[in-house]
């Protein structure tokens, strides 16, 4: 489980001018038109940075050749146009000055290896006067066919806005799950909680799994630790086991969510005889549907185009689920592990670099972008959608950022629910993570880079949840956590509200 809890770096994608950039390939023929994906690098190619300003070509196709020498080909005989020919054989500066040579005003090499940042030796940058652009040889060969052999070219490459909608779809979706996660234990925490309070009997856990002692946590985080350094030394083959585990642990999870969904609703059980016993039928369909999702991510994990959509939806039910699953006894141990949490995150973010030669933190931002490992929420940027013609781009939040306080929020309802105080500390504690989860992303917007979420949800929620015990007068009870520190005053609020 503690595979699934990594506290990943909040990150929105920028692209530095001076090193691989992507650009759009404009193809059109008359009414006709279609964009394709480029790879430049604009420190040596100019490319506008709008189409109404970008200028048009006429496509030559000489994709039979790889344009080393000038073979047969007169000095002048690629006037104006815009050349395409096949990658290999010889340096990209070689093929840009004998295209030069020949009068070609556009260099496209057509590729089928991957797409890679077109460079040269620094000597060779001042001799290319010409734009020269990488494309996928597949991508030429489907303009071959919408377009014949008439098409003409342009290129540019619009500049992608440091703020994305994709952020604020993010904000929303961190939010509606640490809101629903802890509404949800402390729901849960209301109806094991009541024959308790109203007769005395010992209390049910709201959860499966409780952390009340320092030890455990510790034990908690060195084994996410751990689990860290494993994937270091042997990604190639653990990478597999989590993708495994996360997908029963995601189909458990919607399991649970849509049963309880279906149960708070009303939906009715239908049952038939399966021998001595009586089955559900909405349980037999709801494990089918959940089933079947997390075999489709697992299967077409790395379709960015639309995977991403049932990525989330698996996240989703994951967090909440863990939220449910996993209590935290006390005000104490929330301190604690969110404490020791900040500190792993910040260590693994800003420390490691300067111990290794290669960083853990460099390791832990490769884990992130890799589609096929299922430990961030990820929402394409919408702006940026010239550079997703050549690959998705995504605004990620690691489920750790959901989770851990997640973790804090639903300790606070279920306190809600002992004492009787219509949610206030609820309320209190998913505002300051929706606020502190803002603030990390003002941050990153601003500094241009990744930034440990923790580093400002931790103090943001455990500030707030504080703030209001203090002010309530009940911090005593709050620390301590469990209903027989509860004044037995609040134990008769608690039981008229139930």
């Amino acid at each position: 489980m503690a595979a699934h809890i990594w506290i990943i770096v909040a990150a929105v994608l920028f692209w530095n001018k001076g090193e691989c950039q992507e650009a759009v390939l404009h193809v059109s023929n008359g009414a006709l038109h279609k964009d394709y994906c480029l790879v430049y690098n604009s420190s040596w190619s100019n490319i506008s940075d709008s189409l109404s300003d970008a200028v048009k070509y006429e496509l030559v196709n000489l994709t039979y050749s790889m344009l080393c020498d000038e073979g047969t080909m007169k000095p002048g005989s690629l006037d104006g146009k815009a050349v395409a020919v096949m990658r290999g054989g010889c340096a990209f500066s070689r093929k840009a000055q004998v295209a030069q040579d020949l009068g070609a005003a556009v260099l496209l090499i057509t590729s089928k290896e991957e797409m890679t940042t077109p460079s040269a030796n620094h000597t060779e940058y001042g001799k290319v006067k010409i734009p020269l652009a990488l494309m996928r040889y597949s991508d030429f060969l489907d303009a071959q066919k919408v377009f014949s052999d008439k098409m003409e070219v342009q290129l540019f490459a619009p500049p992608i806005p440091p703020f994305d909608v994709s952020i604020i779809v993010m904000l929303a979706l961190a939010v509606f799950t640490i809101a629903m996660g802890g509404f949800w234990s402390g729901a849960v925490e209301r109806s094991n909680a009541g024959p308790s309070l109203s007769g005395g009997e010992e209390r049910a856990d709201g959860g499966d799994v409780m952390l009340y002692s320092p030890l455990k946590v510790l034990l908690f985080v060195v084994l996410m630790c751990g689990m860290l350094v494993l994937m270091y030394f042997f990604y190639k083959w653990l990478v597999y086991v989590i993708i495994v585990i996360f997908c029963l642990a995601s189909a458990t999870a919607l399991y649970s969510c849509l049963n309880a969904l279906s149960n708070a609703v009303g939906c009715s059980k239908l049952n038939v005889s399966c021998g001595e016993r009586s089955c559900s039928v909405r349980s037999l369909l709801l494990a089918a549907v959940c089933i079947t999702l997390a075999v489709v991510w697992g299967v077409y994990r790395n379709e960015d185009r639309w995977i991403w959509i049932l990525q989330d939806l698996l996240g989703v039910a994951f967090c909440l689920h863990f939220m449910k699953t996993i209590t935290l006894s006390n005000y104490k141990i929330c301190v604690f592990l969110l404490s020791l949490l900040l500190i792993y995150d910040v260590f693994f973010v800003f420390i490691t670099p300067f111990l290794t030669p290669v960083s853990i933190t460099c390791f832990r931002i490769r884990i992130i972008c890799q589609p096929t490992l299922p430990v961030v929420m990820r929402v394409p940027r919408f702006s940026a959608w010239a550079q997703n013609l050549c690959m998705m781009q995504f605004s990620i939040l690691g489920y750790g950022d959901i989770i851990v306080p997640g973790l804090l929020v639903a300790y606070c309802h279920r306190f809600d629910v002992w004492i009787g105080s219509n949610r206030i500390y609820f309320i209190s504690c998913t505002i300051a993570y929706c606020v502190g989860l803002a603030v990390t992303f003002a941050v990153m917007l601003l500094s241009r880079m990744g930034q440990p979420a923790l580093l400002y949800l931790v103090p943001f929620t455990l500030i707030t949840s504080a703030a209001v015990a203090l002010s309530r007068k009940e911090f005593r009870q709050f620390w301590a956590g469990t209903t027989y520190q509860v004044s037995a005053s609040d134990r008769t609020v608690m039981v008229n509200d139930l």
